[in-house]
């Protein structure tokens, strides 16, 4: 193995994607298998699972499948049980599950907001703190890869709670990186610009998509393949001096004005 790939291999390692069963977090799952990490997917869609699984087992990867429910303690606690006595470790956390809203401000339901709160950061909230207290026992420590969304970095129209929540992602994960800097535990927050996936196609109307390839200097939507290498960087050795940043990976997006 050459000085590169050995810098980017994960072999041996054990990388929980929460999420994983969803387009964008699958596709980084599917990378993370490709570099040699033993994946498992963590969602609520065991069928989702089993065909993600299957792409992975195809391409020569393992993957496992373990149901929780991302906003209850006892759920995280007990999948990080499940995890250490399957594989002994956990070297890399994917935090990826999440939901969206269009609706108007003024119509939110206080329902619709503490949901949409308790998935996308009591979620988040919860598997850092349970992971990481895994981590900290652990001789290389591990990484931690929080995905936001460039709403997180500059507020978009139509989804006030999505884009509170990410923000919100974001500012947790820069306090995390820096609280655990000297223990070997890296926290860094993986930024998609738009991407087409499940949660996002409601608000993704005609007028809606010429507002966004306007402000895309590459004109086009991004492919969820297209978060793998920022995801190996960010989970392996290649990025070991790299914490607290926000990779964003969106088409020149955020580099656009008028």
């Amino acid at each position: 193995m050459s000085y590169i790939e050995n810098l980017f291999s994960l072999s041996g390692k054990n990388a929980v994607v929460i999420g994983g069963t969803g387009e964008l977090c699958g596709a980084m799952a599917e990378g993370l298998a490709a570099a040699g990490a033993n994946v498992v997917l963590v969602g609520r869609s065991a069928e989702k699972a089993e065909a993600r699984m299957k792409r992975i087992s195809d391409a020569g990867g393992t993957a496992s499948f373990e149901p929780c429910q991302v906003d209850s303690k006892d759920d995280i606690e007990s999948l990080l049980k499940r995890v250490v006595e399957a594989h002994g470790s956990v070297d890399i956390l994917v935090n990826g599950a999440g939901m969206n809203s269009a609706t108007p401000f003024l119509e939110i339901e206080e329902s619709e907001w503490d949901r949409i709160f308790e998935v996308n950061m009591k979620g988040v909230f919860l598997a850092c703190q349970t992971f990481a207290k895994q981590m900290l026992t652990q001789e290389n420590g591990g990484s931690i890869i929080n995905v936001g969304s460039m709403s997180g970095v500059i507020p978009l129209s139509r989804v006030f709670t999505y884009s509170a929540t990410k923000a919100a992602v974001h500012n947790l994960t820069k306090n995390l990186a820096r609280e655990w800097a000297t223990k070997k535990i890296r926290v860094n927050t993986l930024v998609p610009g738009f991407f087409p996936a499940e949660q996002n196609k409601k608000v993704l109307t005609p007028e809606r998509v010429e507002q966004i390839m306007g402000h895309t200097p590459m004109n086009r939507f991004g492919e969820a393949n297209e978060l793998v290498g920022a995801t190996l960087l960010l989970a392996s050795d290649a990025g070991s001096f790299v914490t607290g940043v926000e990779m964003v990976v969106d088409g020149g997006y955020a580099a656009m004005t008028i």
